[in-house]
């Protein structure tokens, strides 16, 4: 089960026993907003894409859309999301659980400029109804992101 990959994984660093285990599924941005009682903008949400062939995810504010000029300039090639049937196979993660923790060995993981904007945010862990509330360094240092970067649309709205 993915969620308990997740929890060894946290358990190295001490935050395993912050996971937030939900009664009701947040599986998706609004319903883990509504769960945690939060702005939505501070739900990491997590994408998973393939580039040449190979997995990334990019965890960026749960509002954000990806600009997919921004994405085809740092990457070189068209947003192309990994299916959800795919997604454990290829990350390690069932959709609505999809996180930057406990990710196949091969999946590379960027850390969106979005989330700076933000104190704390919650990313899943592992499941369709877990999270964790996490400040921006600690994100970064528990996903060990290959880098920062910024794909994003540059607000909400899209501008």
């Amino acid at each position: 089960m993915s969620i308990e990959n997740v929890r060894g994984y946290l358990k190295k660093s001490g935050y395993d026993t912050k996971i937030i285990e939900l009664p009701q599924s947040s599986a998706t941005v609004a319903l883990a907003a509504e769960a945690l009682h939060t702005d939505p903008d501070r739900i990491a949400k997590t994408l998973a894409f393939l580039v040449d062939e190979k997995p990334i995810v990019i965890v960026v504010a749960g509002m954000r859309k990806i600009d997919n000029a921004k994405y085809r300039h740092r990457f070189g090639t068209k947003a192309k999301m990994i299916s959800p049937d795919q997604l454990p196979e290829l990350v390690g993660h069932e959709m609505g659980g999809v996180c930057p923790f406990a990710v196949k060995p091969d999946v590379r993981i960027y850390l969106d400029e979005s989330l700076k904007d933000y104190e704390t945010v919650f990313p899943a862990c592992g499941s369709s109804n877990s999270a964790i509330e996490l400040k921006i360094p600690e994100l970064e240092t528990l996903a060990a992101p290959c880098e920062w970067i910024q794909v994003s649309k540059n607000s909400v709205e899209g501008n």
